[in-house]
């Protein structure tokens, strides 16, 4: 992807990037304090801080030298913190940045993996995960608005920190991913629950293949709420802090005012038009030889050269990837969609507790050759091939062994949740631009508000505009949707062009 706005980058340039962030996702620091980062934290400095400054709560990761990576310290910092301010009487709110180039690079897979390796030790990796997830959990049903900074790169556990809230800002500096196939393990963090929930496939290509989008791309495809340029933040989140109510509407009505539209010399989204078509054809298949397949026949047949260049490259990057997490990953977010934030990271846990207790070798073979070993080709997979992992034993061994009703895994379970609002999770894209799915209904007359008419085209951005209260990028995405997925009919007495979805 090409990086937007401010940032001119080459593509070796930003492949470079994200070998090093790839590197450092997920990988250590005490106490808090309160205070103002700089991008050249010293080492004597605590790894989050905390500052209050009006409405505004917040706090900062500050590991720039590791990218901001989640570690334990940081964890028995973070938690208790987020855990006093949900259950504060005081409403406000809460903001999530980090320091330097990076919001979160990921979390510390290095020790997790050393941890896991000895029985007496893996306790210890199965509480890091179980502690994360909770924290994942808490940060999206309390009641309390929250604000994510994605300003820059945006990995692994840094995603979890994010994805899951009210508000997520992404800037031109937004490095998003969830590379855990690339490491032999499987996305998580609730990765099973949003990346069902994004539009058509996307979500399923990102799973598999670990790949990044950048920019405005990641508010386009709905993983951020809003786009703001990263000059823009400070001023931002002073006008937070100002606010008389922490309102959620005032709070997007704020944030909006400091978005900016589409420029001119910008790109349009990476994944959109025929490459969408192609991408929501090939990764719609539940099972993942399906999608090779399918992958295969449009690097074949396709018309468009660049398409077919896609999917041949697609395919060779399902080829670097573990065989066993490609096929959790796809039944993880296929049962994803049908379940609540919870039980997403409910399974999503008890899979770590499978990568931990051995299940597969690949976990730890993965993190050794990405993060110590750094090899530039495919890691040595058992089984090295689609073909030699067993469909029975990946339902078996990752998604019903262990668990906390068979007493094999730690349950995900707050001591007190009493204050959080479980339906809040339910709506992660509540302040984002309108969904495939909502634009669908409405073209269909199945939404609640259609009535059951026929619509326009203009009529139907008209009708989302006013629904998203004038937001930016409304009018951009539905144009898209419409030329993908619908056709305009005539009506032969009036001369009006009416939508028609297509089946």
């Amino acid at each position: 992807m090409l990086a937007r706005g401010a940032r001119t980058m080459s593509s070796r340039t930003l492949a470079a990037q994200r070998t090093r962030a790839i590197s450092q996702h997920m990988s250590a620091s005490t106490k808090a304090s309160h205070g103002t980062p700089s991008a050249h934290s010293s080492a004597d400095e605590p790894p989050v801080l905390f500052e209050t400054v009006g409405q505004v709560k917040k706090y900062t990761l500050n590991r720039p030298n590791k990218l901001n990576s989640l570690d334990a310290p940081m964890l028995n910092l973070l938690r208790p913190y987020v855990e006093e301010w949900s259950q504060s009487r005081i409403s406000k709110i809460l903001v999530g940045t980090g320091v330097g180039r990076a919001f979160c690079a990921g979390g510390d897979v290095a020790s997790v993996v050393e941890a896991a390796s000895s029985e007496e030790t893996r306790p210890h990796a199965l509480d890091f995960f179980k502690r994360e997830f909770e924290l994942d959990y808490l940060l999206a049903a309390v009641p309390q608005p929250y604000v994510a900074v994605m300003d820059g790169i945006t990995m692994g556990g840094g995603v979890g920190l994010a994805v899951n809230g009210n508000f997520r800002i992404a800037t031109e500096n937004t490095l998003f991913a969830m590379p855990e196939t690339k490491i032999g393990y499987c996305p998580d963090v609730g990765a099973s629950f949003f990346l069902s929930r994004v539009d058509g496939e996307v979500g399923t290509y990102l799973a598999l293949t670990g790949e990044s989008i950048k920019g405005r791309d990641v508010f386009e495809l709905g993983f951020a709420t809003h786009f703001v340029p990263s000059r823009r933040i400070p001023a931002l989140l002073e006008r937070l802090s100002s606010l008389d109510r922490p309102l959620n509407d005032l709070i997007d009505a704020t944030i909006e005012e400091a978005s900016q539209e589409r420029e001119a010399h910008e790109p349009p989204c990476s994944i959109t038009g025929t490459k969408r078509l192609a991408l929501d054809q090939a990764f719609r298949h539940n099972q993942v030889e399906k999608i090779f397949d399918e992958l295969k026949k449009i690097a074949e047949e396709h018309e468009e050269p660049a398409i077919r260049s896609w999917a041949v490259n697609t395919i060779e990057i399902l080829e670097l990837r573990s065989p066993t997490s490609l096929k959790v990953a796809l039944e993880a977010v296929r049962r994803g969609k049908g379940m609540t934030l919870h039980q997403a990271l409910q399974m999503e846990l008890n899979i770590a507790t499978a990568y931990c207790s051995q299940a597969s070798p690949d976990f730890a073979t993965g993190v050794s050759a990405v993060l110590f070993e750094r090899i530039k080709g495919r890691p040595a997979w058992s089984p090295a091939t689609l073909q030699e992992v067993n469909d029975a034993d990946i339902l078996g061994n990752f998604f019903q062994k262990f668990s906390p009703e068979n007493s094999t895994a730690p349950s995900i379970a707050l001591s007190d949740d009493s204050h959080l609002e479980p339906s809040k999770t339910g709506s992660p894209m509540l302040f984002a631009l309108p969904t495939e799915e909502e634009i669908r209904k409405l073209v269909v007359g199945s939404h609640n508000t259609s009535g059951g008419t026929s619509l326009t085209k203009d009529e139907l951005v008209q009708k989302l505009d006013r629904a998203r209260r004038g937001k930016m990028g409304v009018r951009e995405k539905v144009l898209e949707v419409v030329s993908r997925r619908c056709v305009e009919e005539e009506d032969k007495a009036s001369g009006t062009k009416y939508l028609r979805w297509k089946n």
